[in-house]
C-alpha cells in the first residue's frame, strides 16, 4: 500500500462512519509546502466510543493493527492512538481533538482537497498546520518543523492569512517562534 492509498482509505472510512476529521502534520505540510519523506499520516478525528467497532471493522486485523483499548483511552483522555499497516510500514497517528477553541477553529477551517471526488480528503488549513508545527517545535525544538513552516510560507505565501497566524501565535504563547520564523523569511 502506498501512502496516498492509505490516506484515501482512512478518509473514506472516516467519512462513511460520519467522523469529522482532517489531515495535518507532514502530509498537509507537503501539500502546502515542499516535499520531504514521512512514514506517517497525522489525522485529527473527532471519534466517539460508539464509533470504534465500525472503525475497527474497516481496518481488518489481517491488514492493519488497531488496538481498541488504546483507542478508547485516547478518546477519553483526548490523546492519540495508531493504526499501522505492517506490510508497508506506514502508520496513521489518530489524534483526538480537545475542547480548546483552537481545535474548534481548525475544524471550522478544514479544506476538502483532491484531484477528483474519489481522491478527496479533508485537510487542515495551511495556517493551522503552521501553528501546530510551531507548537511541536516549542515542545521538542525539532528543526524539521521550522523547515516545514518555511516551505509552506515560501510555496503558499500568497494564500496565507498572516493575521490569523499572528493572533493564534499570541494566544498560544508562540510569539517568539513566529517572530523568529518571519525573520528567517527575509
Amino acid at each position: 500500500m502506498q501512502p496516498n492509498e492509505l490516506l484515501h482509505h482512512v478518509a473514506r472510512c472516516l467519512e462513511q462512519i460520519g467522523i469529522p476529521y482532517f489531515v495535518t502534520g507532514a502530509v498537509a505540510g507537503i501539500l502546502y509546502g515542499e516535499p520531504r519523506l514521512t512514514n506517517d499520516i497525522d489525522i485529527v478525528a473527532d471519534i466517539r466510543d460508539g464509533q470504534l467497532p465500525e472503525l475497527k471493522r474497516r481496518f481488518p486485523e489481517d491488514d492493519f493493527y488497531l488496538d481498541l483499548d488504546s483507542a478508547v483511552r485516547a478518546i477519553r483522555m483526548k490523546t492519540q492512538f495508531n493504526i499501522i499497516h505492517p506490510a508497508s510500514g506506514l502508520k496513521i497517528d489518530v489524534m483526538i481533538p480537545s475542547a480548546h477553541p483552537f481545535d474548534r477553529s481548525r475544524f471550522a477551517r478544514v479544506r476538502r482537497i483532491g484531484s477528483d471526488a474519489q481522491n478527496e480528503a479533508c485537510f487542515a488549513s495551511p495556517e493551522d498546520v503552521i501553528i501546530k508545527k510551531m507548537e511541536y517545535h516549542r515542545e521538542g525544538r525539532s528543526e524539521k518543523h521550522v523547515r516545514d513552516i518555511l516551505g509552506i510560507l515560501r510555496v503558499s505565501a500568497g494564500r496565507i492569512d498572516f493575521e490569523y497566524i499572528s493572533s493564534w501565535a499570541h494566544q498560544l504563547g508562540l510569539d517568539d517562534i513566529w517572530t523568529a520564523i518571519r525573520g528567517r523569511l527575509g
